[in-house]
């Protein structure tokens, strides 16, 4: 249960919310198909913080020095050879319960959607292997916040508004682009916190490149992006309408506070908590917002 890190599941489900939510007013909207999106994410998210734990562990990136939590391999509680079989089992339980969705979805009648989908299960399996597994992992050479981006927001919000849609709405790329921005800002977190290991432990992440001052910049502008997207994402129409439905902006605003005051980089961690369960507050907001209100 350590290895799988369940303070990590709520952002990884938040796309997958959001995009449900935006769908719900559609009237064909399936409970089942939201449910086994929910636990594909997770499922997702669990081989990657399975190949999180190995990869670090064995590149030596999990030392004394690092701020964050423990891990268990850095803590002597599971083997290499243990997470790597963690790994491969969760794969496979991630790919035979997403083709299970894309065929409950598509019902095996667009095959040519459907394969893309499946390219998505094994590039999405690849991403969370690839993150900190292997000589070119990305998450060592600063292109973890664009993967981030792109599969926690992109495609796990317009692509699970496809699957219960069977197409594309506006708000669903809008919406991604909120949940992707805030989900790069909880990585961002993880890598101001850790900067200095990091960079002794030749880990090159984005806020390596950039230096603390320029990380923290960084980070006001991935926040202030994302407050936006969600206007744009909730509609000028229902939010003039329901001006009280600004108040979703409110934690954002706050978090944006506590991280101007931080000057020691342990201080990230909380926030790193905070900000998370606050990304899936804003999509299960928006699930009530849509499901119940429109």
């Amino acid at each position: 249960m350590t290895a799988a890190r369940l303070r990590t599941l709520p952002l990884s489900v938040a796309g997958i919310i959001c995009g449900n939510a935006i769908a719900s007013r559609d009237e064909h909207f399936s409970i089942t198909i939201f449910l086994l999106s929910i636990l594909t994410a997770i499922a997702f998210q669990i081989i990657s913080n399975f190949a999180n734990d190995y990869g670090d562990g064995i590149k030596g990136t999990d030392n004394a020095d690092r701020l964050g939590p423990g891990r268990t391999f850095q803590k002597g509680l599971l083997s290499a050879q243990a997470l790597k079989k963690g790994i491969v089992i969760a794969a496979l339980i991630s790919i035979l319960l997403a083709v299970s969705l894309i065929y409950l979805a598509l019902r095996g009648e667009e095959l040519l959607v459907s394969l893309f989908f499946i390219a998505l299960t094994v590039a999405a399996v690849w991403a969370a292997v690839k993150y900190t597994v292997g000589h070119n992992a990305f998450g060592y050479s600063g292109l973890g916040d664009l993967f981030v981006f792109l599969f926690f927001g992109w495609v796990s919000v317009m692509g699970s508004y496809y699957l219960q849609t069977q197409s594309f709405h506006l708000s669903a790329l809008f919406l991604g682009t909120t949940i992707g921005l805030f989900s790069v800002g909880v990585l961002n977190l993880n890598n101001m916190r850790d900067v200095e290991n990091d960079k002794n432990s030749n880990k090159k992440t984005l806020a390596v490149y950039l230096g603390k001052q320029k990380a923290k910049k960084y980070h006001y502008i991935l926040m202030i992006l994302a407050a936006l997207f969600l206007f744009f994402g909730m509609g000028t129409t229902w939010v003039n309408e329901n001006p009280l439905s600004l108040l979703i902006m409110l934690p954002i605003f706050f978090h944006l506070y506590q991280v101007a005051k931080i000057e020691e980089p342990k201080a990230y961690d909380p926030l790193l908590k905070q900000l998370a369960l606050s990304t899936f507050i804003v999509s299960f907001t928006l699930f009530l917002i849509y499901y119940c209100f429109q």
